[in-house]
Parts: C-alpha cells; sequence; structure tokens
C-alpha cells in the first residue's frame, strides 16, 4: 500500500456511523466512479428487520458447498470488522482488506473517499473485495431504497420479515418502513413469510410499477427440513429464514445440498455458547417473538442476560419474556444509546420482574443473552468461556 493512504483499520475508525443531514447521492456517485474499475457478480440483495444474517449465511455456505465462489456481506459485526466481509467460506484477512482499500481509496480519491460514512465505504469496498467472486450476498442495513447497498443492480431481492425497528431513519409506521426497504427491489422479489399483511400488499403494489416477477415461500412445512433444522437444535426461527434461503435459490437454479446445512455456521443466532447459555444477538419485537416460540418448548424458566438500547420497544419485549423467565440479569453495556438504567429497572419493577446486575454464570441456571449486538459482545468479553470449544 502507498505511505500516502492510511491503513484500512484507522481510516474506517475515524469515520462517523452516519452523519445527521443524509445525503442520498453521495454514494451513488461513487459507486459511478468505481463502477468501470471493478467485475460484477451476480448479486442476492437481503432486506428486511430481522433474519438478514441467518438467511444470507445459509445461503452463501450452501453455495459456496456446491463449489461456487461466493461472498457473503454482513452487519454489525460482534468482535472484529473481518466478519463483515465472508468470502469462500472464511472471514477476511486484514490482508484482503488492506488490499480492497488501497484500490478503492485510490480510485475514489480522498476527497470522495473521505465523504462516506462508514458503511458507505465499507459497501463499496465490499464490492471491490469480492469482485472476483460468482455471486455477492449482499446484506442491506438499515433501509433498502436509500441503503448503500441499494447502488448495485439485484438478480434477486429476498425479503425477510419486516417489523417495526429503527424509526428514526425509516418511519413510524409498519407501511412506511415497508415502502422503504421494498423501494430497492429490481427485477425478482422473494417475499419469506411476514408478521404484517400489508408488507405483501406493499410489495405486490411496488412489484406491480416496476415489472418485478414475484415469488412467496409457502406456508406449509417442509417436513426434511425441519428434521434437519431440529438435529442441529436451531431455533424455529431459523428454520423460517432456511426456507426463505433455500426458495431464493430455487428461484435463481442454483445448486445446493441439503446435507451442506450441517456446515453453516450461525454464531450469535440462538447459539448454544455452552452447556446452559444461549446467545442471540436479536435486539427487537420481532426477534424476541421469534425466540418466545422455542421457550414455550422449555420445562425450565430462563436466566434473562439483558440490555437493550433506548430507541428498542424493552418494555413490551420483557412483556412478551415475562412468562418464561425466572429473573432478569441485567448487563451493562458501553454505548451512548444504551437505555437509561434506572429506566430499565424501573420497568422491570412495573412489569413484576425479579431482576438483579449480571456478575457471574452458575451452573444450576440456564441463561439466554438477548438485547443486542452490543450485550452478546459484552457477554462474551466479560466471560472466561472458550469460544474455540463452542
Amino acid at each position: 500500500m502507498s505511505n500516502s493512504i492510511i491503513s484500512f483499520e484507522y481510516f474506517i475508525e475515524e469515520k462517523p456511523l452516519f452523519y445527521k443531514k443524509i445525503d442520498h447521492k453521495r454514494v451513488h456517485i461513487a459507486y459511478a466512479i468505481l463502477e468501470p474499475h471493478i467485475q460484477k457478480p451476480m448479486v442476492i440483495h437481503l432486506v428486511g428487520t430481522n433474519g438478514k444474517g441467518s438467511t444470507g449465511r445459509v445461503m452463501a455456505t450452501l453455495l459456496h458447498e456446491s463449489g461456487k465462489r461466493v461472498g457473503h456481506f454482513s452487519s454489525p459485526h460482534i468482535f472484529k470488522f473481518n466478519e463483515r466481509i465472508w468470502i469462500e467460506g472464511v472471514d477476511s484477512s486484514d490482508v484482503c482488506l488492506e488490499m480492497a482499500h488501497a484500490k478503492l481509496y485510490a480510485i475514489l480519491g480522498q476527497e470522495v473517499s473521505e465523504g462516506l460514512s462508514y458503511f458507505e465505504y465499507t459497501t463499496l469496498l465490499t464490492l471491490v473485495a469480492m469482485e472476483e467472486m460468482d455471486i455477492i450476498v449482499l446484506e442491506a442495513g438499515l433501509g433498502g431504497e436509500f441503503d448503500a447497498t441499494n447502488v448495485v443492480a439485484k438478480e434477486l431481492s429476498v425479503i425477510t420479515p419486516i417489523g417495526i425497528d429503527h424509526q428514526d431513519f425509516l418511519g413510524e409506521s409498519i407501511e412506511e418502513i415497508a415502502r422503504t426497504k421494498l423501494n430497492s427491489i429490481d427485477k425478482r422479489v422473494v417475499l419469506g413469510e411476514q408478521k404484517y399483511a400489508k408488507v405483501c400488499e406493499i410489495s405486490h403494489e411496488i412489484a406491480t410499477k416496476k415489472g418485478t416477477e414475484e415469488y412467496m415461500v409457502k406456508s406449509e412445512e417442509n417436513k426434511a427440513l425441519l428434521e434437519i433444522i431440529d438435529s442441529l437444535g436451531w431455533a424455529y426461527y431459523l428454520y423460517e429464514n432456511t426456507k426463505l434461503a433455500l426458495k431464493a435459490l430455487d428461484i435463481l437454479a442454483l445448486p445446493y445440498s441439503l446435507h451442506d446445512l450441517k456446515k453453516v455456521k450461525l454464531f450469535g443466532r440462538f447459539y448454544q455458547f455452552s452447556s446452559n447459555v444461549i446467545i442471540d444477538v436479536g435486539h427487537n419485537l420481532l426477534a424476541a417473538e421469534a425466540i418466545v416460540k422455542n421457550l414455550k418448548n422449555k420445562k425450565d424458566k430462563i436466566v434473562l442476560i439483558y440490555n437493550t438500547l433506548e430507541d428498542k420497544e424493552y418494555e413490551k419485549i420483557l412483556t412478551l419474556f415475562a412468562p418464561f423467565v425466572k429473573r432478569v440479569e441485567v448487563l451493562s453495556i458501553t454505548t451512548p444509546r444504551a437505555v437509561n438504567t434506572n429506566i430499565l429497572y424501573q420497568t422491570l419493577e412495573k412489569l413484576s420482574l425479579s431482576y438483579k446486575d449480571f456478575t457471574n454464570i452458575k451452573d444450576e441456571n440456564n441463561y439466554l443473552v438477548f438485547g443486542s449486538f452490543y450485550v452478546v459482545e459484552e457477554f462474551i468479553r466479560r466471560n472466561s468461556l472458550n469460544l474455540n470449544n463452542n
């Protein structure tokens, strides 16, 4: 790398996650500069509120195991940025990221590079790092229409469950949020099962206007798939996400084997971290509803290790968990977006939920760690459990 270009790690740490004044044209201008200089693999675009990460990783792993060269872009990461850019079965190396950064920065130039937000720059970095792949599984960030990932042409838009989240950016109602996400669809779209009928209505309206081919996941049970999911110990919501992933691959006539599901690694998605600890990076009401389906089948109540960001519907989430929880243990997290601890305590008291501050894990309890990527990351950081054995 030229001495005039600072390292990727330092460069990206200095970038804001987003700007107060949103410029939707900025990333499109940057992509117009970049596009003539890179190859453009087939893109499968993932949009939705929940399930993008697991749905995308299932698709990417099955394609990789079938012999395709495939990359998967997801966000956020738990430990290290490299997790976001998964190429041919492994997280990207530091060398790979530095090379992609050097190429991207040289093409865009200093002014354009430095003007992009964190997510905008890393989206374009992904396109550079994955340009030699056959397929890119590209996960949108918060939105759809105005998301940085929407700069590229998509072969298929895969719509995971859409719910109420990130209202500050996407709108207050399910109609506003769904429209913002679904305006990103292109040639073909497949909808996973949705909680809100309005999502399907809006999708059909937009698809009709754009001339987009529409597909939907059928609601009937796939017994063969369900048996495999059960054998893997995955939560029911991962079965639903996998159904969507398989439907997407079928639409594109891409090869896969169901047996390769055993090779899919979904760290942080209802993941059995140790014998009595499950971790899940879910953080909103839709995620809580999905997890409760599994808690209903458990004989004993769990201890919920929890914290949340202030913009989440934490009272509704805790109300949903209450019948299945022995007590809540509040794990402190370091982010200015965290809910005020006293407000969280007041909410727990209002719901008559027993609570204490988290200290350590005890063998006699079964635990669920839930609330956000921040919560899972902090839990792992503070515990001496050996990740390599899980």
